[in-house]
């Protein structure tokens, strides 16, 4: 699994897991358990992970979803 989106948003997190549900792709929110352990102080982000053979999918909805901006960078991996 690939880092799709690291945030402390649990809005934007939510939204986005409706997005890739909505489009069938495997996800899961890795870190929600230590945000919860921390205080939800927001020192510990959640990450959205995705099947590597589903990111380029899933960052297209990112992009569609004019949230491009919160996408982690791209590895360079073929």
């Amino acid at each position: 699994m690939e880092e799709l989106v690291r945030t402390n948003d649990p809005v934007l997190i939510s939204f986005l897991e409706s997005i890739l549900e909505e489009a069938g792709i495997k996800h899961f929110v890795a870190d929600g358990n230590m945000s919860i352990l921390e205080g939800s102080l927001a020192m510990i982000p959640r990450r959205i992970l995705v099947d590597s053979d589903q990111l380029q999918k899933a960052r297209m909805l990112v992009r569609e979803a004019g949230l491009e901006h919160e996408l982690r960078p791209e590895t360079g991996r073929a």
